[in-house]
């Protein structure tokens, strides 16, 4: 039976909530206790997200990113009709759940806020790849032919860790426009927020051509 519209909305919003709280909100953690460290806090992205689609994915397909929501949409595989609210029901869920960061933050806590650490262009570069291979990888994974349940999660999960591990340092590792844009107007953090919303979907546009290259097709016959 198909999920009503408004129960997914739901899911996206509270999805996307939850994850700025603990994976944003990870990055405040370690702000003020130095505890965590760079790896706690991809580790944090990487468990959110796994938690967040194995509870939420048969809701919405806990999209929580509007790059994903574009890329999917651009497959094929997701109603152009929903888009536009899913986009909104996750920048809503990004914005209160950056709201309530904000409140354990101390005073000029940028809240989690991506930005780059070498310049915009290597920002940009950094986001365009890192979204590219995220979708990629959910698109291949989520194909009837390769899906299989609890594994689906964890793969896409261990690609955001790793991710985030790894690109974390040079532009925030962000991958999701939600993501950066809440933390970056509460706290007044903007510089080069056009990488954040412009690179990701770039990125997964470039993911759905190269998935669609990929896609096996049977031999001609001999």
């Amino acid at each position: 039976m198909k999920t009503m519209l408004r129960h997914c909305l739901l899911a996206e919003l509270l999805g996307t909530a939850v994850l700025m709280i603990f994976g944003t909100g990870a990055a405040v953690v370690n702000e003020q206790t130095q505890t965590l460290g760079h790896g706690g806090i991809a580790a944090a992205f990487g468990l959110v997200v796994l938690i967040l689609i194995q509870s939420l994915g048969h809701v919405s397909g806990a999209h929580i990113n509007p790059a994903v929501t574009l890329g999917f949409w651009a497959a094929g595989r997701f109603p152009g009709r929903r888009v536009l609210p899913y986009v909104a029901a996750q920048v809503v869920g990004a914005f209160i759940g950056s709201f309530l960061v904000q409140l354990i933050a101390t005073p000029g806590s940028a809240l989690g806020a991506t930005l780059p650490a070498h310049g915009s262009a290597q920002a940009f570069g950094i986001e365009l790849f890192l979204s590219f291979w995220l979708m990629l990888v959910i698109l291949r994974v989520t194909s009837s032919f390769y899906e299989q349940g609890l594994l689906v999660g964890l793969t896409i999960s261990a690609t955001v860790a790793l991710e985030a591990l790894v690109g974390g340092p040079l532009s925030g590792a962000s991958m999701n426009p939600a993501r950066s844009l809440a933390p970056a107007v509460l706290s007044g953090q903007l510089t080069a927020i056009w990488v954040y919303l412009a690179a990701p979907c770039a990125g997964v546009l470039l993911a759905v051509v190269t998935d669609r290259l990929l896609e096996l097709k049977p031999a001609p016959p001999a």
